[in-house]
């Protein structure tokens, strides 16, 4: 017999959907046919499935070691990466913030935000590894409520991304991101003098088949509505630094975006300009889009559940990587920042 006491990241849903992610090698018509012939019972009596589970709630299966480990998953495949210890990162560098709920980490350039492919190796796993080795997860749980991140970043784009460490900070965030009562600003280099605060608008559609999309200034068939928020904050005489606001949120729209308008972003293969990203690479051997999400804004946050209010009205940063700060110094943009950063401005002048 195995008892699995219901905690607050398996509350609120039903039983008979709890007992397929546990047992999620069994058929359905098994599970059923088990909790039927009271192999399965919720507080010590018959249940039907049906069930909301609550916090505390008993759930006992009387099945075999055998019959266990034939319908659910060994623990280890729920695991993240394992590495040799002179291979192991050392997570704790891009942790901003965390908490019971939440755990917000500065992703570095070239690391995936989740693996494509199981072979990968993505934030999502190193952040699943250190719940892991610091006791706030455990391996048995994994199979009912895993952590996750709530956004993505493209690979070689830095910056702040979200985790969800508890059922309702997975949930809260997730909401947050997709009704935009969080705000996410990216800091980027990009071609040529901006010297006015606007906002740009398009249509984009995504060619799945070369992993790149195309800006359009009507709508088209199949074609998603963008909308991108800039405020230029210093320039020289070749190149502006931006700070921007993704008001909408679609694959590469910051990238594809300001290069359509004639501004691409430093270091872009994708959408940048060649001789651009040549001076680029010559002055400084930068070989990815210099593009960096460095606040998360929670000011006009709502928090819909109880225990994530204590977020609202807060605002997080995550400091560009040493060679973002290279390039700023050796443009002249350094010292530009940190009084953007103190004045706590951003686009649309709402502060």
């Amino acid at each position: 017999m195995q008892e699995i006491i219901i905690s607050k990241n398996e509350a609120g849903q039903r039983a008979d959907k709890f007992l397929s992610k546990f047992l999620c090698r069994a058929p359905k018509n098994f599970i059923y046919k088990m909790i039927r012939k009271k192999n399965i019972t919720l507080n010590d009596k018959k249940m039907s499935g049906n069930e909301k589970l609550v916090c505390g709630d008993s759930v006992k299966l009387f099945f075999s070691e055998e019959t266990l480990s034939t319908f659910t998953e060994p623990a280890e495949a729920h695991t993240g990466i394992r590495l040799p210890k002179k291979q192991a990162l050392n997570f704790k560098q891009y942790i901003i913030y965390e908490d019971e709920n939440i755990i917000l980490m500065n992703k570095p350039a070239g690391m995936l935000s989740q693996k494509a492919v199981p072979g990968d190796r993505s934030i999502n796993e190193y952040m699943i590894n250190y719940l892991l080795e610091s006791g706030v997860v455990t391996k048995s749980r994994l199979s009912t409520f895993r952590p996750a991140v709530c956004n993505r970043l493209d690979r070689n784009t830095s910056g702040l991304i979200i985790g969800g460490t508890s059922l309702a900070g997975l949930q809260e965030m997730s909401l947050a991101l997709k009704e935009r009562t969080l705000h996410k600003y990216y800091l980027c280099i990009v071609r040529g003098i901006m010297k006015q605060p606007a906002e740009i608008q398009g249509w984009l559609i995504k060619d799945e088949n070369n992993n790149k999309v195309n800006i359009y200034p009507k709508e088209q068939n199949n074609s998603s509505y963008i909308c991108t928020e800039y405020l230029p904050i210093a320039w020289n005489s070749r190149h502006t630094l931006l700070e921007v606001r993704l008001v909408t949120g679609k694959p590469h729209q910051i990238r594809a975006h300001l290069s359509s308008i004639g501004h691409p972003i430093a270091g872009d293969r994708k959408y940048g300009n060649e001789q651009f990203n040549q001076q680029m690479f010559q002055n400084y051997y930068l070989k990815f889009q210099l593009l960096h999400s460095y606040k998360l804004d929670f000011r006009d946050y709502t928090a819909k559940q109880p225990e994530l209010k204590y977020l609202e009205g807060k605002v997080f940063y995550a400091p560009p990587d040493a060679m973002f700060r290279k390039i700023l110094k050796e443009e002249g943009f350094d010292g530009y920042l940190e009084e953007q950063r103190t004045a706590g401005f951003h686009p649309g002048g709402n502060d």
